[in-house]
């Protein structure tokens, strides 16, 4: 089984467009005040409320940078799909973080303690590691039945970055597409067959 499809059916059983530089996952706040544009089925409080939070930064740019990595290891591109950022999922995950502010601190703790482990084991930060030691760490904590005690807290920060990725792919235009969902896609009829028609006179 792939790494794509094995941390997908683990994550499952417990509960897009190419991102250049890692800055680009979250869109810059405006320059100025432009006017307010309102989503159908949104109230004006919430576009404001979104507005406000979409105006804000959580993630310094050293944060997002690994956000992203983490998530292409978790997602990354197949023959079928792009990857998690390449579906939009760091800004999903940064807009999560101010709309849902008791997440910051296991984030932002999180982030931390995957660095720190990363500098006892490889002597530098894990954005800076190489491809083969990042995966070497996600290896250690991607898997909480396997994981040792002593690393409990990654496995905890780990579980919640699969979860909030999963949710922004499988939310995003390429994730939906990636699952086949049609939604209510309207068809094409005719109308009653001819032979029907026949059977019952109107023809």
């Amino acid at each position: 089984m792939k790494r794509r499809d094995s941390l997908k059916a683990l994550s499952l059983s417990s509960l897009g467009l190419a991102i250049g530089p890692v800055e680009a996952a979250v869109p810059a706040p405006p320059d100025k005040k432009v006017p307010l544009k309102i989503p159908g089925g949104r109230q004006p409080f919430e576009a404001e409320r979104d507005a406000k939070l979409n105006a804000e930064r959580f993630f310094t740019p050293a944060e997002l940078r690994t956000v992203t990595i983490l998530v292409d290891i978790i997602l990354p591109a197949d023959a079928k799909s792009g990857s998690a950022s390449q579906a939009g999922v760091p800004a999903f995950i940064e807009f999560l973080m101010k709309d849902q502010p008791a997440n910051q601190t296991p984030m932002r703790g999180g982030l931390a303690w995957l660095d720190n482990q990363c500098r006892k084991r490889f002597s530098k930060p894990f954005a800076e590691a190489t491809k083969a030691q990042q995966i070497e760490m996600v290896d250690l904590i991607a898997y909480p039945q396997q994981a040792k005690p002593e690393l409990s807290q990654g496995v905890a920060f780990f579980s919640l970055m699969r979860n909030y990725t999963l949710t922004g792919f499988y939310t995003s235009k390429m994730g939906i597409e990636d699952l086949g969902y049609k939604g209510n896609t309207p068809n094409n009829w005719d109308g009653p067959p001819e032979a029907v028609l026949k059977q019952y006179g109107f023809i």
